[in-house]
Parts: structure tokens; C-alpha cells; sequence
């Protein structure tokens, strides 16, 4: 597939910010304490974060203006349901960060907007895996660990730039308890991601040249394009990179993804550094945006066996 960078910023940034209200959120309901303003503030971050991914998911619409009639088929489609929970995640953070500034002590700041916002975050998660889970034609994302791929990375991400807005704001509480939670979360993860381009390389696909085309003969072999020309089928399901770029993203997208920010959280917890913490966020964002970019490059289309380019 060919990824647009609005989806893989969407995907990135809306999940971290995820990641960060559910980590305030469960951190508040175990009773680790932190200032009301504190959290106001980053609720707030997040907030931004969420408008941010949701204003780069149209930036790949044809038709930006029509944007709204994504939301028209809720009964089918994991899009529209996505569409719809979003704004609504967005509604119960902002409500709650509102709810912290006029009452920080009232059931409905400690208690009830914490707890419905962790079951916002995780079927808005579920939502935006679902949307690449439930194309059973494309095997590479056909599993659930692309479920658990959207919701451990958004975790990840959410919890390491928890860590980093603690630590900035003095809150060291909070980030001694997030700091081994983001670790962990970040190696499995890791592990997650590991598991998944395993199975993609080993996937023996149903679609072979000979279904595309019906001829069963053996030893098939395609000099030609499916078409001519250029078209929608050639630009939107190739992505161009030659096979030595994506292995370089594949282990740029390892290493700054997880490997080096696992490293950077393990210093920082271990001898209280505060510079690992931006550092962390700042790598794995780099990382992440080049492991999301090869979750979409790797999805090999059934249509690409006629389209293909033969070299």
C-alpha cells in the first residue's frame, strides 16, 4: 500500500494522546497524586493533540466538506463509528479537564470522567484497528494483532510523554509511578510489533497470479504491467520504496521506536535523569512514524499481482 502521512499522523498522534488521558486517568483512579492544575493542563495537551490528528485525517479527502457523511453508515462500517467516537472522546477529556479547574475534588473529576474516559480511549482504539483488522483480504492486517499493535504503541507513546510532562512539571510522584509502566508497555510493544512482522513475512497468500487472472498453468510469469499507464490502482497500492529503503525503515522503526527509548526510560527511572524523558518521547515519535509508515507499506492488495511493476 502506499501510506498517506496524514493517516500515519493521525493514527500516531491521536493514539499518544490516548495513551496520555488513560494514563492520567488510571494513575488518578489508583489514587497517585497529582496537582489538579497539572492535570488540567495536560488533559488540555491532549486535547490539542486529538484536534491535531483529527484535522490531519482529512487532509488524504478528496472532498473535505463531505467529511461528515463518513459518519452515515455506523451500522457497517468501523470508519463511521471511528468517525463518531472521536468527537466524543474529545467531548469527555475536555469536559473533564473543565470539571478539574471548577471542582477538583467532586466524584465526577476523581471518578466518573477518569473511568469513562479509559472506556472511550479503548473502543476508539478498537475502532481505528478495526477499520485495517477487518479486511480479510489483506492478510498482513487480517489478525488481532493489529488490535493489539494500535493499542500497546498508543499506550507506549501516551505513557513515555506522561513521564516527560511529570517530570517537567516536578510532579515525581506521578512520573516514578509511569516510569516502569512505560517501560514495560514499551517492550511489549516491541515484542507485539516483532510477532506481527514475523507472521507477515511468513504468510503464504491465498491470491496468487494464477487466481488473479484464472489461468491455473504451474509456471506463470508476468512480463507486462496489468495497465499502460499510470493510474488510481498504481499510485494508491504501491508505495515506490525500493526493497533496501523499506528494510532501512523496518530497522530504523525497530531501534527508535522501541529499542532506543526502552534504553533512554530504563536510565531515566533507574538514576532519575530528566533529560531521558524528552529525549524518549522525541526518538520514539521518529520511530513510531517510521513503524507506522511500514504497517501500511507491508499490506501487500490482492490487486498489486495484476498491477504489479515487474522489474
Amino acid at each position: 500500500m502506499n501510506p498517506a502521512f496524514s493517516v500515519i499522523t493521525f493514527t500516531l498522534v491521536a493514539g499518544a494522546a490516548q495513551g496520555l488521558v488513560v494514563a492520567l486517568a488510571m494513575t488518578g483512579l489508583f489514587g497517585v497524586s497529582a496537582s489538579a492544575g497539572f492535570l488540567s493542563r495536560t488533559l488540555m495537551i491532549a486535547v490539542a493533540m486529538l484536534v491535531i490528528g483529527l484535522g490531519a485525517s482529512f487532509a488524504h479527502l478528496g472532498r473535505p466538506e463531505r467529511a461528515w457523511r463518513a459518519a452515515t453508515m455506523w451500522r457497517t462500517s468501523w470508519l463511521s463509528r471511528e468517525v463518531i467516537v472521536l468527537p466524543a472522546f474529545i467531548a469527555v477529556v475536555s469536559v473533564w479537564c473543565l470539571s478539574l479547574r471548577s471542582n477538583p475534588e467532586s466524584g465526577l473529576a476523581v471518578l466518573l470522567l477518569p473511568a469513562l474516559a479509559i472506556v472511550v480511549s479503548a473502543f476508539l482504539w478498537y475502532c481505528t484497528a478495526m477499520i485495517y483488522a477487518c479486511l480479510r483480504f489483506i492478510e498482513e492486517w487480517a489478525h488481532p494483532l493489529t488490535v493489539a499493535n494500535f493499542i500497546l504503541v498508543g499506550m507506549s507513546s501516551g505513557l513515555v510523554l506522561c513521564c516527560a510532562l511529570a517530570s517537567n512539571a516536578n510532579e515525581l510522584v506521578l512520573a516514578a509511578v509511569v516510569a516502569p509502566a512505560a517501560l514495560f508497555t514499551t517492550l511489549v510493544a516491541w515484542m507485539s510489533r516483532v510477532v506481527a512482522m514475523r507472521r507477515n513475512f511468513a504468510i503464504r497468500h491465498r491470491s496468487t497470479l494464477q487466481t488473479a487472472i484464472g489461468v491455473h498453468a504451474p509456471l506463470l510469469k508476468q512480463t507486462s504491467m496489468g495497465m499502460s499507464a499510470g493510474s488510481f490502482n498504481t499510485r494508491e497500492f504501491f508505495h515506490h520504496a525500493s526493497a533496501a529503503a523499506v528494510r532501512h525503515v523496518r530497522w530504523a522503526g525497530q531501534a527508535l521506536g522501541f529499542g532506543v527509548p526502552a534504553a533512554l526510560l530504563a536510565w531515566g527511572w533507574i538514576s532519575g535523569a530528566a533529560v531521558a524523558w524528552p529525549l524518549a518521547v522525541v526518538v520514539q515519535a521518529t520511530g513510531l512514524m517510521a513503524d507506522r509508515w511500514l504497517f501500511f507499506a507491508e499490506a501487500k492488495h490482492p490487486q498489486n499481482l495484476y498491477y504489479q511493476v515487474v522489474s
